[in-house]
């Protein structure tokens, strides 16, 4: 089955620029004609002011109208989404070609695979699609025959999850199975370690696939390491640090559900409650009332600005919590920082850090900058693709 193109989107004059250059976002103020019977998520055409072809791609009301797909001619390919998937697979093959030991990775990442608006997590044998937009949620049974047809044999299930990531919540769409099923929760292997995934009512997809390499390379800092993993949700840092030789490990995170995750993931790598404690309580409080400094500190929060207007906010939260997370770090040890707010870019984020360095009067060398593993490309055309930034701060 072919998409159906429904109409047909012209912008004004000179704002064309940007998806001449490759940008696949057309801004609803770019936009100087739309077929009048638009609905959300259909796909449209999308021309220059002299009604040259641009490309096509998803509509929406919404700050972003459209979302481009595909620049030039559409492809006469039966289904649109198999040559992309073949192309994002083929990457993700060369990536962990010779990987024995890891079976889970983002097999696509929105602008970054050509694909706004769709995110597919590759769970050892079950995809995890989200949409986030209304056009990827039309299109949701094409992904999942695309992904069949792609993985034949190696795919189980196709799980479909964006009750909460398509319309803002507002709508009436139900997570659920497009092809099979499987159990939960799911093991996985990352880097050797054994976890269980979630996607049914897990956070996001299930499994934050984009701290891997940021996870290994706390491993190599961990060994004889007293270690306090914040916003821990499924417990990835500890595990990482236990398997490296920690010698203690606390894992905090505000969420039950999530803290019993976490103790599961500690048991199936081989540990128990000696070399690790788990705390069901808000960071910030812990923060407060733990009189223990640690070796290592990690704080992942949850994305503190989500929209432009919320990032002065969210600013003054990452300096409040990294400054209370400096105090709980030995001299001599480390803290790894992160912040996955698309808004707040990493000049601001290495600002903010800067500013609770300051207000707390540590003295503080930066190690590392951390980002998104490959699995997570950022287009060269869509520089806001790069989401996810870090520190590894040395504290004296």
């Amino acid at each position: 089955m072919m998409v159906e193109i429904k109409g047909k989107i012209t912008l004004k004059r000179g704002k064309e620029q940007s998806a001449r250059r490759f940008h696949p976002w057309i801004f609803s103020g770019a936009i100087h004609q739309a077929t009048a019977s638009l609905q959300d998520g259909n796909w449209v055409a999308v021309y220059e002011a002299e009604n040259r072809l641009i490309g096509y791609g998803h509509y929406q009301q919404a700050t972003i109208s459209v979302r481009i797909l595909q620049f030039g001619e559409m492809p006469s390919d039966e289904n649109f989404y198999l040559p992309k998937f073949k192309n994002a697979f083929s990457l993700r093959r060369t990536l962990f070609l010779n990987d024995h030991n890891t079976n889970c990775y983002r097999l696509i990442h929105g602008e970054g695979d050509g694909l706004p608006g769709l995110i597919i997590d590759w769970y050892n044998g079950v995809a995890v699609v989200q949409a986030h937009s209304w056009g990827m949620h039309a299109d949701r049974h094409l992904i999942s025959s695309a992904l069949q047809k792609l993985l034949k044999e190696e795919i189980k299930a196709v799980y479909y999850k964006s009750q909460t990531t398509v319309g803002n919540g507002k709508n009436t769409i139900s997570d659920e199975y497009l092809f099979g099923m499987a159990a939960q929760p799911h093991g996985v292997i990352e880097n050797g370690n054994h976890f269980l995934v979630d996607w049914e009512t897990g956070q996001k997809t299930g499994f934050f696939l984009d701290q891997r390499d940021n996870r290994k390379l706390l491993g190599q800092y961990a060994n004889g390491k007293t270690v306090l993993n914040t916003f821990c949700y499924s417990g990835g840092f500890s595990v990482y640090a236990l398997t490296n030789g920690a010698k203690l490990v606390h894992s905090v995170d505000a969420s039950a559900k999530a803290i019993e995750l976490t103790r599961q993931n500690i048991k199936a790598n081989g540990f128990s409650e000696t070399e690790h404690g788990c705390f069901a309580i808000d960071t910030f409080q812990f923060l407060k009332d733990s009189q223990q400094q640690y070796d290592i500190v990690i704080i992942d929060p949850p994305a503190f600005a989500k929209h432009r207007d919320a990032k002065h906010k969210a600013l003054k939260g990452y300096q409040r919590l990294n400054a209370a997370a400096l105090e709980k770090v030995k001299s001599g040890g480390l803290l790894f920082t992160f912040s996955c707010s698309q808004v707040v870019d990493r000049d601001l984020f290495y600002g903010a850090v800067t500013a609770a360095a300051i207000q707390v009067g540590r003295e503080v060398r930066v190690l590392h900058h951390l980002r998104q593993p490959a699995d997570h490309p950022v287009s060269i055309f869509h520089p806001e693709g790069e989401y996810l930034k870090g520190l590894v701060l040395y504290v004296s």
